[in-house]
């Protein structure tokens, strides 16, 4: 029995799917139950190395941190001192085995299987899913849910609520409302289910999977790091948490030297990726280095809820850990309080940094659960690449749109760029591809950039924003190669960006505040410009 959901489910792989022993849906299938095999595995790209060892080294760099904690989740700094946490142990807070994971590792799989059957960034199936796990126990390692924060409980059930009235306003069977796949409804659900001023550590400590996911676009890593953690975590200072820590992820998996990770001008050298954003006063003086305290507790470090507690005190972990993931995960462990998520959030980019294959071989081989975190982190890394390369390569269908090529009026081609009752006339002779009688041209201007305006039949660009277009007596016109990047295109929102849009204008659509019905489209050269 299985709850099927998501926008772009994979058939194929029914391990994304809510699984029960029984029709009743009263006993989970738990991870290492869902018969994972190498067959399950995503095929290898032909990438680095590396890319695949960071990837898997930040995914089980998270579950480490987070099984070491377990078991002394809540234990006060002066226990850690008296009982320092040196090996996988089982028992304690939550009666696990050791290796075992809480409500942190049950959360990045749960966001990491949304990003991976969704083939993008939804949070709305990342909510279905949260929801799944608080209500069934998928993905948890003992079936049930357990170790849940307030505010992300307070979230889920927000969420729930509506959910209900959702179905109720647009005539959706309740059994269905976790399958939408509409992208209108999508957008007209509002998704950010928190209450004002939530500023927990919960919204960090799954984080992992959306900056290993889009590394390779940062821009759109930092953005959907933050969203990720905005839509149960509301809060300013959580969004640029997340922010920052998914630019320091990302960083490492690009292959970024320990110096340039803890360096304190880090925001500044990348400054583009944040879109100019200025981030929160208390996480900006985390970037300029307020972790870095050489007595770590006594000093005032503190592995806390608070959100920006537990990232200062998983940064101050990694810059003190001598180069061994082994030093600075006992480190975040030992600093006590919320030991787990302290050490998960460690992990994450301890492990992105160190890689999959630097982490602790004694320690790996006792997750729960390895097979499967090991099958969802080459999934990652495989769609992750997908995603990317139709971002930057469009389909050629999408290209070229011969089957207009002979009907269009010239009016309908004036209305897309006409600005003036000016004509540009078109006395040049056209260079073609007689194979295909498709013209393909490129252009630059002087500083190297594609031109506001690009006059595709002249192949040039245009001085003047205020031109029009005239067509031939016969009203054809020969097709053209570009790309149009639709706004109403949940993958392309941030297209936004880069025509300078204000970044709460952005925002708002990108969480679903509001919905995009004054975008079009843009055109956006597709191609490497490197004559």
């Amino acid at each position: 029995m299985l709850l099927n959901n998501s926008i772009f489910t994979i058939l194929d792989k029914l391990w994304l799917q809510c699984q029960f022993h029984d029709d009743e849906q009263t006993s989970i299938k738990k991870p290492d139950e869902l018969g994972i095999t190498r067959n399950d595995f995503a095929p290898r790209k032909n990438e680095a190395v590396d890319v695949l060892d960071r990837i898997q080294g930040s995914m089980f760099g998270l579950t480490v941190g987070d099984a070491l904690g377990a078991h002394v989740e809540f234990r006060p700094y002066s226990f850690m001192v008296s009982n320092p946490v040196k090996d996988l142990e089982g028992g304690g807070t939550w009666g696990l085995q050791p290796g075992q994971f809480t409500d942190d590792t049950s959360m990045a799989i749960c966001l990491a299987n949304s990003l991976i059957a969704c083939r993008g960034f939804v949070p709305y199936d990342q909510l279905v899913r949260y929801k799944w796990w608080y209500r069934h126990g998928y993905m948890s390692s003992t079936g049930y849910c357990f170790d849940i924060g307030a505010a992300t409980r307070d979230s889920i059930q927000e969420f729930e609520k509506r959910q209900k009235k959702f179905a109720h306003d647009n005539d959706i069977l309740l059994e269905h409302i976790d399958s939408v796949s509409d992208l209108d409804l999508l957008r007209a659900f509002d998704v950010n289910c928190s209450k004002i001023g939530v500023a927990g550590n919960g919204a960090l400590m799954r984080l992992a999977p959306v900056p290993l996911f889009f590394f390779r676009r940062p821009e759109m890593a930092v953005e959907y790091s933050g969203i990720s953690g905005q839509i149960t975590h509301g809060d300013e200072k959580a969004y640029d948490a997340c922010c920052y820590y998914g630019a320091l992820i990302v960083a490492a998996l690009q292959g970024a030297q320990k110096d340039t990770l803890i360096s304190d001008t880090f925001y500044e050298n990348h400054r583009d990726w944040f879109g100019d954003r200025t981030l929160h006063p208390e996480v900006m003086a985390i970037a300029k280095g307020s972790y870095k305290r050489p007595g770590g507790y006594q000093d005032g470090i503190r592995g806390k809820g608070y959100i920006i507690n537990a990232l200062e005190a998983a940064l101050w972990a990694f810059w003190s850990d001598k180069g061994s993931f082994e030093t600075g995960v006992l480190s975040a462990v030992n600093i006590g309080d919320d030991t787990d998520t302290t050490a998960a959030i460690y992990g994450q980019l301890a492990g992105a940094h160190y890689g999959y294959k630097k982490l602790p071989d004694k320690w790996l081989q006792r997750v729960y659960a390895k097979d499967f975190i090991m099958c969802i982190s080459s999934w990652i890394n495989y769609e992750g690449y997908i995603w990317f390369i139709n971002q930057a390569t469009p389909d050629m269908k999408e290209l070229i749109n011969s089957a207009r090529r002979n009907s269009i009026p010239s009016k309908s081609i004036v209305s897309t760029v006409s600005t003036s009752d000016s004509l540009l006339h078109i006395n040049m002779p056209l260079t073609k591809d007689t194979a295909s009688n498709i013209i393909i041209r490129k252009a630059i201007d002087p500083r190297g950039n594609i031109g506001d305006l690009y006059d595709g039949w002249n192949d040039r660009i245009l001085t003047s924003s205020h031109f029009n277009l005239s067509v031939n007596s016969d009203k054809s016109y020969p097709s053209l190669i570009c790309r149009v990047i639709s706004g109403e295109k949940l993958e392309n929102q941030n297209i936004l960006r880069f025509i300078n849009c204000p970044i709460e204008f952005r925002l708002s659509i990108l969480s679903n505040l509001i919905l995009p019905s004054g975008i079009t489209s843009v055109v956006n050269y597709p191609f490497v410009i490197d004559e």
